[in-house]
């Protein structure tokens, strides 16, 4: 049996492969359509309520209702307009990302044929926000502004110490999944245990990360990678880095989880 390990995320799924056939939609869940979805999990945990793949569909319009989960996805094909229930409308596009909180009141409305990455977690205690009437749809700004964060412990560099910058675009009420923006100056972490499950969408730069078998791994600026909590590896950058990242650290007492690698 496999240990946790590393994914690159492709279109096309795992080798170019395709998609698995993941049939219809609901006609209970529509106003309009008869969608049908193509997909491939790279992570699925039930009882975590976790999962994290590729995901495409024809065109719909999906009913008014409170969304089911928390979910940050990548568009790599086509559009959708989210309706919220004040009647604010969000359009993301091919190239941009977007974040729907779960228990958000919306409408999906999708023109066309759509394909996207995504993270999900589907909290199963069903923590409330502590003002519901908050929520909304996010479109995280790849270049806004970012705080200094916590560096990399010093005794986990193979390399000079890095800055590195961060943010939050959102957390969910435990702080157990958060999405956010990050970047850093070049360096090189020591192989360990990976802390989180975390997938990245690199933005600038690229790295290489080498596992504990020896498999290396190269991502560049537009590709979007996943690393499974416990893998192990190591992490390096020559140069300047810049990352959407979307955390899920799985434990009540994690307070907001730093993106540092």
């Amino acid at each position: 049996m496999s240990g946790p390990t590393i994914h690159r995320f492709e279109a096309n799924g795992p080798g170019g492969k395709g998609l698995q056939d993941w049939g219809g939609i609901p006609a209970e869940s529509l106003v309009s359509g008869t969608p049908h979805q193509n997909g491939h999990s790279y992570v699925n945990d039930d009882k975590l309520g976790f999962k994290a793949g590729v995901w495409d569909c024809t065109a719909m319009t999906g009913k008014m209702e409170p969304y089911p989960c928390h979910e940050f996805m990548v568009v790599l094909e086509g559009s959708v307009t989210m309706v919220e229930e004040n009647g604010r409308e969000t359009t993301i596009k091919a190239g941009e990302s977007f974040i729907l909180p779960k228990g958000l009141v919306c409408q999906w409305k999708q023109p066309g044929y759509i394909r996207k990455f995504y993270v999900i977690w589907d909290d199963p205690a069903g923590a409330a926000p502590k003002d519901p009437t908050s929520l909304k749809v996010l479109k995280p700004d790849p270049k806004g502004k970012l705080e200094p964060s916590p560096a990399t412990p010093a005794e986990m560099l193979l390399s000079g110490k890095p800055v590195q910058h961060g943010h939050d675009w959102f957390v969910d009420p435990t702080g157990q999944w958060s999405v956010g923006v990050w970047d850093s100056t070049a360096y090189h972490r020591k192989q360990a245990p990976f802390p989180r499950y975390e997938m990245m969408s690199l933005l600038e730069g690229a790295v290489t990360i080498t596992d504990d078998k020896g498999k290396v791994n190269h991502f560049k600026a537009g590709d979007t990678f996943f690393i499974e909590q416990g893998a192990v590896s190591d992490f390096r950058t020559d140069g300047y880095v810049r990352k959407f990242y979307c955390i899920f650290q799985p434990k009540k007492a994690a307070a907001k989880s730093e993106a540092a690698e």
